[in-house]
């Protein structure tokens, strides 16, 4: 990965408290103004991708995630892939006995 500049994402905070139980793992607030900016600039398909990282201070900071898959990776972007529809399973085979009647 080459040396990109960050691109911090406005309006958004996260803070882990130590206090909380371990299920907990931190408080992520949104200024809602600055925050759906940011969205608005930087969406791809409908998405946006942020990564919660640690500075060298210890502190956490969320940044933008510039990651694009190139075509050896033999991954779509989020913006490329498409929802498949789903087959439908073909229906079991039900033995009959002599009779015509169900076994059971």
């Amino acid at each position: 990965m080459a040396n990109e500049e960050k691109i911090f994402a406005d309006g958004f905070s996260f803070k882990r408290n130590e206090k909380a139980p371990d299920f907990v793992v931190g408080r992520l607030s949104i200024k809602a103004d600055d925050g759906v900016a940011f969205i608005r600039q930087h969406e791809k398909g409908g998405w946006v991708n942020l990564n919660v990282k640690t500075a060298r201070s210890g502190n956490y900071y969320i940044e933008l995630d510039t990651y694009e898959p190139t075509a050896q990776s033999g991954m779509k972007p989020q913006s490329e892939k498409q929802a498949t529809p789903k087959q439908k399973a073909p229906e079991p085979e039900v033995a009959e006995d002599e009779d015509g009647e169900l076994p059971f």
